[in-house]
């Protein structure tokens, strides 16, 4: 009788990490309480954002409006475009620390390269941004050095790069007025604003890329354990460049997207943006050691910051700094329950 074959990682002959894992129990299917701590890895923050959503528009009338929703909508969807890609670099167990950094340089060039056209104005700032994801890919899978170290020299050089193309912030750099650039960040479907959309095709892309391709499932492979990824043979090194490719290239492109919406390479933005984005994803369930996680989920987390935000906002006696307190305690809450899930799914 031939042996049963064991789980294979996509593309390859060799059992995926995943599989080598699992015992005789997961081929019969996951027990009730290891269903349901999943579901609350994954979906628990889905709940509470409709909770959060449900008490806020009883407290306050003008929060459930279709104005106001709209309004979320497109402030969340900057720093949703650049949160899915810090997704794919913490599933394998990386961090981007420049994103923000990025994101601001791609509205100043954006912006600077918009007087030559739409295309112009994409172009550029997705090339020196994808440069600086590539750099920092090169740097963390070939040479071996720490994403948190590298990305930081990229968030204060792609800051002093900024400053230096704005004559340290004194030049504001345009958008022509009636555009197809402007109209990009400005223009809107059925009333929803371009942003919106174009985060949600972003986001779908990612979710297929994710789910359903030998790359997506390598990422879970390269997160889960390097070095068996690397004896099963999967592209490890080429799987973390172009994760870290493409956080550059989402990064930029949100900047440009709303340096299109202000009409201007504004200079003072995405200071911080990169905690915003790392807390959204660890909220929406993605594991900081990598190796586990969903676009979903990123998704839900981004939406809950920016529901917290509009009702700091419905408020009025609360600043603006008090995002950050709530955003800070939320995510304790998640990575403490994370590490009970975690430990309770070992222990089942």
């Amino acid at each position: 009788m031939n042996p049963t074959p064991s789980p294979t990682a996509p593309g390859t002959g060799a059992p995926s990490p995943a599989g080598a894992a699992k015992t005789g129990r997961a081929t019969t299917g996951a027990s009730a309480p290891e269903r349901l701590l999943s579901l609350v890895q994954r979906q628990g923050v889905l709940a509470v954002l409709l909770l959060v959503v449900l008490i806020a528009s009883f407290a306050y009338p003008t929060f459930p409006t279709l104005d106001n929703a709209r309004g979320v909508l497109v402030q969340a969807s900057f720093l949703a475009i650049v949160a899915l890609g810090m997704t794919l670099v913490i599933i394998t167990g990386g961090i981007d620390l420049s994103v923000g950094s990025v994101f601001a340089l791609g509205g100043v060039l954006a912006a600077w390269a918009s007087q030559w056209g739409v295309l112009p104005a994409l172009l550029v700032p997705l090339v020196v941004c994808g440069a600086i994801g590539l750099l920092n890919g090169l740097l963390i899978a070939r040479a071996g050095m720490a994403p948190f170290i590298v990305t930081l020299a990229s968030l204060l050089g792609a800051r002093g790069l900024l400053l230096a193309l704005t004559d340290e912030g004194a030049t504001t750099h345009l958008v022509p007025k009636d555009s197809a650039f402007a109209a990009l960040g400005q223009g809107s479907v059925l009333g929803f604003g371009h942003p919106i959309l174009v985060a949600l095709a972003l986001f779908g892309a990612g979710g297929v890329v994710l789910q359903r391709t030998s790359f997506g499932q390598t990422l879970f492979a390269v997160g889960g354990s390097g070095d068996a990824a690397t004896l099963m043979g999967l592209p490890v090194a080429r799987a973390k460049v172009t994760v870290y490719v493409l956080s550059g290239l989402l990064a930029g492109f949100a900047g440009a997207l709303n340096a299109a919406r202000l009409s201007s390479g504004v200079t003072i933005i995405g200071t911080g943006m990169e905690l915003d984005a790392i807390a959204a994803v660890v909220i929406g369930g993605t594991l900081l050691v990598g190796g586990a996680g969903s676009v979903s989920g990123t998704l839900w987390g981004v939406l809950l910051l920016a529901v917290i935000q509009n009702l700091i906002n419905q408020i009025g006696s609360l600043n603006s700094s008090y995002q950050s307190v709530v955003s800070g305690g939320f995510l304790i809450l998640v990575v403490v329950a994370q590490r009970y899930v975690s430990r309770s799914r070992r222990t089942l």
